[in-house]
């Protein structure tokens, strides 16, 4: 999702985070490193884990009620404040966040970043990152005609723990999030307070999730369908993502599913997808196609017969004909032009 290939580390701080603030130390200094090498390093390090990522969150406004605390950092970022006097700020509101909650002593970096590409447009942005561990690594010196070598610990290849990429876009930021815990309270929702992002990447996610969970679950249980028709439908949703620009929902029901009891259903089922959900999903929008790649991988368009045998479908329907034959054998007969 986030290209950063020709992103810039402008600045980056980096503070020790204890048990609590009189166990931290917290740096008067900025590092600014502009060589090739370390650029690659700091790109491969900060940037990097988020490059797949497709799920976009906000800032909420209010977090129980109070002003969101990161939120009006990042803004002050954006304005030009100093880094180091923000980044100590942030690094005081983790460990106010985590008071409540066992925080592991680790590094906690807080990065600027230029010439970040989201979508097709670049971005200045700031990145917050916590690792609790260090990797080990042999570090080699050549003296004269000596050879020495020694363990040490540092960062490398190691993902950080924790992190939040805020991207200063201009209809409100967008943010990215690491968290290995999958959901911890003080860092998601204390520290950073988020929420989902409505926009193109998430309403692209969530109208295909509804979609599958509408052919996979529903589907079956007001008609009767064959397996290798879900499979069929699952296919032609995907493709209708893959070669529109825009989504239009439609158009997207008539292409897709054509009968109108089964355009009903569809159209209920979504209004009740989005109350348990607790969300809007848009008829119309921009598609994502960083999203399509992404959902597209959990479409499984494969029928399992038995335990003999699996059918891979990825076009035309019209080729596979569905039967029982006399003995009462169920049967797939498969029409190919070509064998591979």
């Amino acid at each position: 999702m986030i290209d950063g290939k020709e992103s810039m580390v402008d600045e980056f701080v980096l503070h020790r985070i204890g048990a609590n603030s009189a166990e931290s130390v917290f740096s008067d200094h900025s590092a600014v490193l502009q060589g090739p090498e370390e650029q690659e390093f700091l790109r491969k390090l900060f940037l990097r884990p988020f490059a797949s990522m497709s799920q976009t969150l906000e800032f909420a406004p209010e977090i129980e009620g109070k002003e969101n605390v990161l939120h009006t950092i990042c803004k002050g970022i954006e304005k030009g404040d100093d880094l180091v006097n923000a980044s100590t700020d942030i690094a005081k509101h983790l460990i106010n966040s985590s008071e409540n909650h066992a925080i592991k002593v680790g590094d906690l970096f807080v990065v600027k970043f230029s010439h970040v590409v989201l979508g097709t447009s670049m971005y200045e942005a700031v990145g917050i990152y916590k690792f609790d561990e260090k990797e080990v690594f042999i570090e080699s010196k050549v003296k004269g005609k000596e050879l020495g070598m020694q363990l040490k610990r540092g960062l490398g290849s190691t993902k950080p723990n924790m992190a939040c990429m805020v991207v200063f876009t201009k209809k409100g930021y967008t943010l990215f999030m690491i968290d290995d815990r999958s959901h911890n309270p003080s860092w998601q929702q204390e520290f950073i307070g988020h929420r989902l992002k409505r926009d193109n990447v998430n309403s692209t996610s969530n109208v295909l999730e509804m979609t599958k969970s509408f052919i996979t679950e529903k589907l079956p249980q007001d008609f009767e369908i064959p397996k290798a028709d879900q499979i069929d439908l699952l296919n032609r949703s995907v493709q209708y993502f893959k070669d529109n620009s825009e989504f239009d929902k439609n158009a997207f029901a008539q292409e897709v599913f054509q009968e109108e009891s089964v355009m009903g259903s569809f159209q209920k089922f979504g209004e009740q997808f989005q109350e348990s959900r607790g969300m809007e999903l848009d008829d119309n929008f921009e598609i994502s196609a960083h999203a399509v790649k992404k959902q597209a991988r959990i479409f499984k368009s494969v029928l399992k017969l038995d335990k003999n045998f699996h059918i891979y479908i990825h076009g035309d329907r019209n080729k596979i004909e569905h039967g029982v034959d006399d003995s009462g054998r169920k049967f797939y007969k498969i029409y190919y032009e070509l064998e591979t």
